[in-house]
């Protein structure tokens, strides 16, 4: 048992510590079966409960494990600090995150004017609805999964997006979708390859698919190391690089087309990663190291977390 206090409240929060893990015998992605460790870390966000990162020898994917029971896993987002999930948060952190929100909605329709004007678009892992809110706001056809109720009913009353559970997914149209997007999703899905082969199936053989996802090799993993917010074990069940995002891509027949970065993320995940390391007045440290992460980043495109833009083959 843990108790936590909550950065914007007066109350303690009781979290239970989760006592069923599964450890994993092979890889997710490509099903190797050799492995080691990469990394210790800990849920700093929720439990402090102690977890380990493995890293594949033949596909370099850095996986947690081992993971929570299916069951389990989402009590790790029951929290009032759990944002993606809570449009109005009030706290300094929420009012943050919904700034940073608003700017890069601009953004990730501009690069995606650039590959599709218009069409159905699919957002898998939509939140609270404002990104599929946007595309329908310029002319889009839009329809949402999201496995959390409250989310979803949110978008569904306010928005008036046709919202659905994950279990929707297998009724959707074959070639439905001109548009798929995932934005810092796929770190979080449960069973890494059944939801790739429905992908491939729903997206229209000239589709885009953009895949969003925090960067393990950028210049702030190195600031920060097992503290880095970006790892958020165990809701992030695989950490991803360019390399193994890039085998994902290949083993589905998938081609890179383009990737960009999310550079506002830097700031952000820096901010968490400064309270995570218990600096009392984060933000002005938290500044810098964005910025350098991204001047880093910036030779090389890679960034805090990576868009990634590819078509089925």
């Amino acid at each position: 048992m843990y108790w936590q206090y909550l950065s914007d409240g007066n109350e303690w929060f009781h979290v239970k510590q989760k006592a069923q893990k599964i450890a994993l015998e092979s890889c997710p992605l490509c099903g190797h079966n050799v492995f080691h460790r990469f990394l210790q870390t800990s849920d700093y966000f929720l439990t402090q409960e102690d977890f380990s990162l493995d890293r594949c020898d033949r596909c370099s994917l850095v996986f947690t494990n081992p993971v929570p029971a299916v069951e389990g896993l989402s009590a790790y987002y029951d929290s009032p600090e759990y944002l993606s999930h809570t449009s109005h948060q009030k706290s300094l952190y929420g009012l943050l995150y919904r700034f940073l929100r608003k700017i890069n909605l601009h953004k990730k329709y501009q690069m995606i004017s650039g590959f599709k004007p218009g069409g159905s678009a699919l957002d898998i892992g939509q939140g609270t609805g404002e990104f599929l809110q946007y595309l329908k706001e310029k002319g889009w056809k839009v329809t949402g999964i999201e496995p959390n109720a409250k989310a979803r009913n949110f978008a569904r009353q306010h928005y008036q997006i046709e919202s659905f559970g994950e279990e929707k997914l297998n009724d959707l149209p074959t070639n439905g979708f001109d548009l798929i997007t995932m934005w810092h999703v796929l770190e979080h899905v449960v069973d890494l390859q059944a939801r790739m082969k429905e992908i491939k199936r729903l997206i229209h053989g000239k589709g885009i698919l953009i895949i969003a996802v925090p960067n393990l090799a950028s210049p702030d993993f190195k600031i920060y190391g097992e503290k880095w917010a970006a790892l958020d074990v165990p809701r992030h069940l695989y950490h991803f690089t360019p390399e193994s995002m890039q085998f994902l891509l290949r083993k589905f027949n998938f081609k890179l087309i383009s990737s960009f970065p999310l550079t506002m993320d830097a700031y952000y995940v820096s901010l968490l990663s400064e309270k995570y390391r218990g600096n009392a007045f984060p933000y002005l440290k938290a500044f810098l190291n964005g910025f350098r992460s991204n001047q880093k980043a910036s030779r090389e495109n890679n960034h805090s977390s990576m868009v990634f833009v590819a078509q089925p083959e």
